[in-house]
């Protein structure tokens, strides 16, 4: 891998620095509760993106399940760093460079669940990526909020959903979004 200014090079293919300002947004506890009950009884989850005041670290784990998390100021870089063993992947990766990232998470040959703009979908990148693979998608009714230590953004422009591989039990599912009342506010 080579760097330059901003720029990494991983396999021929150049990569933006995918850990941007704007990146570092968390997604609040009910946008990680829909994807917990898709989880396979017994899975070892791995949060490649969260630490661990991660709400998906914690949910995850109150659910039950053994969850490995890493992020990038840990010295875990999701292109270079990769758990001794895990089962799937839940997480909210950066969404700057999501083409290399979703490729990466197929490189592994597991299940997946990663949240993302629904916008990308009409992107050429996930035709190229799942042209041949299985992609579900799990669909909100509602935008999802994002926050940051300065509080949650209001203003999301997207709708956010999960895009999922071997993970759900069909290829589309539509679910209803429980904001709680305190985080619409």
């Amino acid at each position: 891998m080579k760097h330059l200014i901003g720029v990494t090079i991983l396999n021929s293919e150049i990569l933006y620095n995918y850990k941007r300002k704007n990146d570092e947004c968390y997604t609040p506890a009910y946008g990680v509760t829909p994807i917990i009950k898709y989880i396979k009884p017994g899975s070892v989850v791995w949060c490649p993106f969260d630490t661990e005041e991660s709400q998906y670290v914690k949910l995850i784990r109150e659910a039950g399940f053994e969850v490995v998390y890493s992020h990038i100021d840990e010295g875990k870089d999701f292109f270079k760093y990769r758990p001794d063993y895990f089962d799937c992947i839940v997480s909210n990766p950066p969404f700057t460079d999501k083409r290399f990232i979703f490729k990466r998470a197929l490189s592994f040959g597991k299940p997946f669940a990663l949240l993302n703009n629904l916008n990308w979908l009409a992107d050429k990148a996930p035709i190229q990526l799942f042209k041949d693979k299985s992609l579900e998608l799990l669909i909100f009714d509602k935008r999802m909020e994002f926050f940051n230590d300065k509080g949650f953004n209001h203003n999301i422009p997207f709708k956010a959903i999960y895009y999922c591989h071997d993970f759900l039990p069909e290829k589309i599912i539509f679910e209803n979004l429980e904001i709680p009342k305190k985080e619409r506010e």
